[in-house]
């Protein structure tokens, strides 16, 4: 069982516990020390701290995993290439693929018969054998945006006793369990990162590289900001510029130049359409995975939008695919993953925008 220190991962413990399995609960270290004491407190004494007490609670021994080198090489690295280029990306999407049913399960998992997660989301055999995914009932908390860059192999193992329950279910539990994570608060933002703040982060890896704000429709100079990598298409909060609200519409890497609008008005920002690629299937055939696509994800929440075209393109030299989709979107952002989705909510696999 992973065990991060949190309410869902205590229950889906004592929920294995009452089962009557035989269980190693492992807390994975992946916080980045030297840059932690460099920006802020660190939160992870505290979650391990919480780990051990439930862990004590139910008579679960519990070993301490550090991941820190996998973890910078794998996703932090990754992230900051990422941003740099311009992109947006999603180092907890990576985080589930390349190190919690990655280098953890190379690592330490090969002995067991099952890895548990406290995610909310479900499997269950297709007819041909293959574990395929499927959405959580709860479609607020539903984690399989971020479970959907992991490889068809990695579900074999994959067990989410939190699949069939709704939040509001799992904090009774905790209670009626007296688990000591039972009034613990739902952590926020990117998992590595804790209490210190994305851009925080990242002006200690790229610096400040002052540039202008220019306003997309007259071009207009409208101020000067700290690097384009500090934000992403759709953004207004942060944006300090007078007269506004301003919304992030573009950016030039080269140039060092953030596109700003009052607005999403007209042709130009009507982006109903999109190409991804890197694609990932997940438990079957890929020619009918494809068929199957009737509904996409571009961020985490219970959002859906209807996939209206899914046809094979050339991007860059590479097969891709453009997306079609019934409504607009003013936040697609070049480097995030949209998530695709059958009829019956079964997660089809993923693809970079």
């Amino acid at each position: 069982m992973l065990l991060s220190g949190g309410v869902d991962s205590s229950v889906a413990l004592a929920l294995l516990k009452e089962q009557g399995h035989d269980i190693t609960a492992f807390y994975l270290k992946i916080w980045l020390e030297d840059e932690m004491s460099y920006l802020g407190s660190c939160p992870w004494e505290e979650d391990l701290s919480y780990a051990r007490a439930v862990c004590e609670k139910l008579s679960v021994p519990l070993e301490v995993v550090p991941l820190q080198k996998e973890y910078h090489d794998l996703v932090v690295s990754y992230t900051i290439d990422s941003v740099e280029k311009g992109f947006t990306p999603n180092p907890d999407i990576l985080c589930n693929s390349q190190v919690k049913f990655g280098a953890f399960v190379d690592a330490y998992g090969q002995a067991y018969q099952g890895i548990a997660t406290g995610h909310y989301a479900r499997t269950q055999r297709s007819k041909t054998g293959q574990k395929q995914l499927f959405q959580a009932p709860d479609p607020i908390k539903d984690q399989t945006y971020f479970l959907s860059m992991m490889k068809s192999h990695q579900f074999e193992k994959a067990i989410f006793p939190l699949g069939s329950l709704h939040k509001n279910e799992v904090r009774s539990l905790a209670q009626s369990m007296d688990l000591p994570t039972a009034k613990r608060k739902d952590s926020q933002g990117i998992c590595f990162l804790g209490k210190i703040s994305f851009s925080d982060f990242i002006k200690h890896h790229l610096g400040v590289k002052q540039g202008e704000f220019i306003e997309k429709e007259t071009g207009k100079v409208l101020g000067l900001h700290e690097g384009y990598y500090f934000y992403t298409i759709g953004q207004r909060r942060g944006v300090e510029v007078n007269n506004g609200p301003w919304y992030v519409v573009g950016k030039d890497v080269s140039s060092n130049q953030v596109f700003l609008s009052h607005g999403f008005g007209g042709k130009d920002y009507s982006r109903d359409f999109f190409t991804v690629s890197d694609l990932n299937w997940i438990g079957g055939d890929e020619q009918q995975l494809k068929s199957l696509i009737k509904k996409v994800k571009l961020r985490h929440g219970p959002g859906f939008y209807d996939v209206r075209d899914f046809s094979k393109t050339i991007l860059n030299d590479n097969e891709a695919y453009e997306v079609r989709i019934n409504e607009v979107d003013r936040s697609v952002t070049p480097g995030q993953y949209a998530v695709f989705y059958s009829e019956q909510n079964q997660c089809l696999g993923a693809a970079i925008i």
